[in-house]
């Protein structure tokens, strides 16, 4: 296929799926459980693809200097650190490990 027949219909696509968002009743927003949704949806979303990106490799799970940068930001996040602080802790171990390994 084309690159640009797939960029294309890439971009009908999210502008349809925009559109139709556009369709939805107020009144199905008010909805507590799609409040919940979503508040909760990016949250998890956002939570999976760091997973995936820190432990797999294409059909593998993997262990590696990754996974010790995600510790040291969540160690980070635990001790109340703000955020550029959580982000250099992550960078700073994952270099660490990669040099050492």
């Amino acid at each position: 296929m084309n690159v640009w027949i797939a960029i294309g219909l890439t971009a009908a696509g999210c502008y349809l799926a925009k559109y139709a968002g556009l369709l939805v009743p107020a009144g199905v927003l008010e909805r507590p459980l799609v409040r919940r949704m979503a508040v909760l949806l990016p949250v998890a979303l956002l939570a999976a693809l760091t997973a995936q990106q820190t432990f797999g490799d294409g059909q593998q799970l993997v262990l590696d200097a990754r996974a010790a940068g995600l510790a040291a930001a969540a160690l980070a996040l635990v001790l109340r650190a703000p955020f550029l602080v959580v982000v250099g802790a992550a960078v700073v171990v994952t270099a660490g490990v990669r040099v050492l390994g």
